[in-house]
């Protein structure tokens, strides 16, 4: 009774997926607070700096559907494992780059298998451990991406401070691939539960509201990531001093936080793809509170919690409209080939801003995230 759905050990695995999520993603999303020491290091322009973020954020989402089909075959102990040794590899090699090339290898890879290992493999074996209480434990299993990003980013910022960008990274190595494998040891398969509502997987890839969330997903995540690369050093150029301008990166986590419990008890009462495509239009609308700050926190620390809010809605939900459609059984599948949109939006994103930014400057890239967000949302809405 202890062990089955909605059990005690469900609620066990949710709070080690609520850990490696806060560790993995933590980690991943300080490169902003790295991003002006590495680019004076190595000498290259925004749109070149930013290509660690987005070959990592590419690979991340990009792995997902492996990643969940290794899980699958192999337990998701082992898969949690690999990604362990992956991220704390891939940072010391990034720590101890000489070169603009091996630091890109280096951190794209170890990062981006890292998070791969833990994000899509835990979610849908959350997702896999509930029925009842499905959105809520997904809520809070993804509650740990938003609180990492809240602690992980400022307290990164001033440790590059006293240490260097270098060490600094030693340090998230020695504790992200130490805290993944603590975390593997807590997780197991689920129990079996409910079916699924397709017969195959060719058959829900087939169906045109899975198509069309993939395209809305790759749409908003073209302007998705360009804050978590950009907010930082914007601020900084207006005077904010630099580790208030990383605590924007986090209030983002914050936000998120929030909008991952507040929405998905909201979903419960309002519908869950109606709050769902909900996140999509206020992710847009908040770069509007972007355009118009200026040099003002206050304004720049609103948009934040804005696009936090909307972004922490749309992970928790995501997860739950793929089972409440398509059922759990091939929900490590469907979810990891869904984020590979997430992975194509990323990848384009954040360098397409950093061209933008350097030929003429922030304005222009804020009104493109929020033409793009719109169109996402336009997409998402439609049926």
């Amino acid at each position: 009774m202890g062990r089955g759905l909605d059990s005690p050990r469900a609620w066990g695995v949710v709070a080690a997926a609520f850990a490696a999520m806060f560790v993995a993603f933590g980690i991943a999303y300080s490169y902003g607070a790295f991003l002006e020491e590495m680019r004076a290091d190595f000498g290259v322009g925004r749109a070149a700096g930013a290509t660690f973020f987005s070959l990592t954020s590419l690979l991340y989402f990009g792995l997902g559907s492996v990643s969940g089909a290794a899980s699958d075959r192999f337990g998701p102990r082992r898969v949690l494992l690999v990604g362990a040794v992956a991220l704390g590899l891939g940072l010391v090699a990034t720590a101890r780059a000489d070169s603009l090339g091996v630091a890109l290898a280096a951190y794209g890879l170890g990062v981006g298998i890292g998070v791969a290992c833990a994000y899509v493999p835990l979610v849908a074996l959350v997702g896999a451990w509930f029925e009842r209480r499905r959105t809520l434990a997904l809520g809070v299993a993804v509650a740990g991406i938003g609180i990492g990003t809240l602690t992980i980013p400022p307290a990164t910022a001033a440790l590059i401070e006293a240490v260097g960008w270098r060490d600094s990274y030693l340090v998230l190595a020695a504790v992200g691939a130490g805290a993944l494998a603590l975390c593997a040891l807590a997780v197991a398969p689920a129990p079996a539960g409910e079916g699924t509502v397709f017969s195959s997987l060719g058959d829900a890839l087939r169906d045109r509201q899975y198509r069309l969330l993939y395209l809305a997903i790759a749409l908003l995540g073209v302007p998705l990531f360009v804050p978590f690369v950009y907010l930082p050093s914007y601020a900084e150029e207006r005077g904010v001093d630099p580790v208030l301008a990383a605590a924007l990166i986090g209030a983002i986590g914050t936000a998120s936080v929030a909008g991952r419990l507040a929405l998905g008890a909201l979903a419960g009462r309002l519908g869950l793809l109606r709050v769902f495509r909900g996140c999509f239009l206020a992710i847009a609308l908040s770069f509007v509170l972007w355009w118009v700050a200026g040099g003002s926190y206050p304004v720049l620390l609103l948009f934040s919690i804005v696009l936090g809010a909307g972004y922490g809605g749309f992970v928790a939900l995501a997860p739950a409209v793929l089972a409440e459609r398509f059922g759990v059984e091939r929900l490590g599948a469907l979810l990891g080939i869904l984020y590979t949109s997430a992975g194509i939006g990323s990848a384009v994103g954040p360098p397409a801003a950093g061209a933008v930014i350097d030929a003429g400057g922030y304005t222009p890239a804020i009104a493109a995230s929020l033409a793009i967000g719109l169109a996402a949302s336009a997409v998402a809405a439609a049926r």
